[in-house]
């Protein structure tokens, strides 16, 4: 009887496992699912687990003295319940969800990729993990750089370039190159007659160069690091390749021979 218990139990949590990872491959990796998964785990574990072991120690204890009310209170003013209970409001609410690129109030980003009972994992930009407790992140503001996948997602650039240079040919190569580039949303609807059409803008003039600036569109799918480096890889290439100087700072010794 006791193979048999042990075996229905070990039946169920795989049960539990098989049916949620089914529900998260029709309809998509959700911080809800996961927070269920392991709701309905723990329950399992309860059910099977801790209320046959010491259920009854368990109901007299609470049942039969005073102390009712202080384990109650205990309960809910202890770190794990406060950690399930946040975890709950995130699964309902959602203000990020797996997958979401999210940066903590320190100044981390990363990537959600897990809720459980007690937190939240988050992937950072060099692969390693953070661990959030549930209470600390549902409680604390965040930017989530995911929050509406339909609108992608904006950086603002700038090309520095030498006071010799040709500005529209400039533009052109810039605006073209964005346009271009494999990872941005840009397009090239530039008309000469309608100022409203700029994309790249001649922003000011430094010490040393004219600075050219545009934003540039991606989808969420990119990181914002990623974009930058292909797009400043790729507008520096072209201006480069078509005589537009990039200006940069040299010293000019010059020795006097007696």
């Amino acid at each position: 009887m006791l193979a048999i218990y042990i075996l229905i139990f070990i039946f169920l949590m795989k049960m539990n496992k098989k049916l949620f990872g089914y529900i998260k491959k029709k309809k998509g990796n959700s911080v809800s699912f996961q927070f269920l998964e392991k709701l309905v785990a723990l329950a399992l574990i309860v059910y099977f687990v801790v209320i046959p072991l010491a259920g009854d120690q368990i109901a007299q204890t609470l049942l039969g003295s005073a102390t009712v009310i202080a384990a109650v209170v205990g309960l809910a003013a202890s770190d794990v319940i406060k950690d399930m209970c946040a975890g709950l409001q995130i699964s309902i609410y959602k203000p990020f969800d797996v997958g979401s690129r999210i940066q903590l109030q320190d100044g981390r980003a990363g990537i959600v990729e897990k809720l459980t009972l007690r937190h939240v994992v988050l992937r950072l930009i060099d692969t390693t993990r953070i661990i959030v407790p549930n209470r600390e992140i549902n409680s604390m503001m965040l930017v989530n750089y995911s929050y509406e996948e339909e609108v992608p997602r904006a950086l603002e650039l700038r090309f520095p370039i030498s006071y010799d240079s040709d500005i529209e040919k400039a533009k052109k190569i810039i605006r073209e190159t964005i346009c271009s580039c494999k990872v941005t949303l840009n397009e090239n609807k530039f008309d000469a007659n309608d100022p409203n059409s700029k994309s790249v803008y001649f922003l000011e003039l430094s010490a040393n160069s004219l600075i050219m600036g545009a934003t540039v569109y991606y989808p969420h799918c990119y990181r914002t690091e990623v974009v930058r480096d292909e797009v400043n890889t790729s507008v520096f290439e072209n201006l480069k390749k078509n005589g537009i100087e990039i200006p940069y700072n040299y010293v000019n010794v010059v020795m006097n021979q007696k």
